[in-house]
């Protein structure tokens, strides 16, 4: 009965993880349109900063503010291929049970589209990644002449 409740939660959790599938998949590519809307700045711009020390914030709180900044990319790299993974490992138990039983070719498709979620979420952790490293190596070279500037003024 337990091993029942276990497969019936697990296929209840299918639909909600490939909607954060989709979800993620479609914040990566909002995310790489804003990283690349940034570059076109930072481009044309060698002097832009996205972070600027506001009165009264000290430079604890700018680092702070970085962090914040870079967390969701930093999340959607790491937590995607782990849903990708659930989505692709509910459905192969039920197919595996259809392979055993001689259902091939609707195992086959279960197969393609435990796959499909798999190949998703690895595009948009893939992409993440990507954003991540570019906007974090942006931000620790603001932060580097913040710090400069900071101490020149002391």
């Amino acid at each position: 009965m337990l091993e029942a409740g276990f497969l019936q939660l697990a296929q209840w959790l299918l639909t909600p993880i490939l909607v954060l599938l989709a979800a993620a998949f479609i914040y990566a590519l909002w995310m790489a349109g804003m990283v690349a809307m940034e570059a076109w700045q930072r481009r044309g711009n060698p002097a832009f900063s996205s972070l600027q020390l506001a009165a009264g914030m000290d430079f604890e709180e700018l680092e702070l503010l970085a962090l914040r900044r870079l967390e969701p990319l930093r999340l959607l790299s790491r937590v995607t291929p782990m849903l990708g993974l659930i989505a692709t490992m509910i459905p192969l138990g039920p197919a595996l049970q259809g392979v055993a039983s001689g259902q091939g070719n609707a195992a086959l498709s279960v197969f393609s589209n435990a796959f499909a979620g798999v190949v998703l979420a690895l595009a948009a952790a893939a992409i993440g990644l990507v954003l991540y490293s570019l906007r974090r190596r942006w931000l620790l070279a603001e932060l580097l002449v913040i710090r400069k500037r900071l101490g020149a003024g002391q």
